[in-house]
């Protein structure tokens, strides 16, 4: 259904006649520049209100976009067989931790000449000599 009025030739030439009869020929350039200016308004101000709409049409895209978004960083299956070999290596990797500073304090420079004087050594010192 087109709720646009429909104007041929003869409908503007029966207006442009009626205006000339009513409005005169001396006061109808000024009606025709102040009936532009308004028209030329009306449309500036119709621009204005579809570029506020499409705004708020691309605004609501984009939220929509950033969801979405965020629900395929959170539901990433990457990401989640990541965490769960993470939290299954944690424990291994701790107590390889611990077991490495263990053995750093086991080789301390004082450590290695206490193990130097073990009987073992003082037994083929005596070896040798006899």
């Amino acid at each position: 259904m087109n709720l646009v009025p429909q104007f041929g030739f003869l409908e503007l030439i029966l207006i442009a006649v009626v205006a000339l009869i009513v409005v005169g020929p001396k006061d109808l350039p000024r009606m025709m520049r102040q009936a532009g200016r308004m028209a030329a308004k009306a449309k500036s101000m119709a621009a204005e209100f579809t570029a506020a709409f499409d705004q708020m049409a691309r605004e609501t895209e984009m939220d929509e976009l950033r969801k979405e978004i965020d629900a395929l960083k959170k539901d990433n299956v990457v990401a989640q067989a990541k965490r769960e070999l993470d939290e299954t290596v944690k424990p291994i990797s701790d107590d390889l931790r611990k077991e490495a500073t263990a053995l750093k304090k086991d080789q301390a420079p004082g450590a290695a000449s206490a193990e130097a004087s073990t009987p073992a050594d003082a037994g083929g010192e005596a070896a040798t000599k006899s």
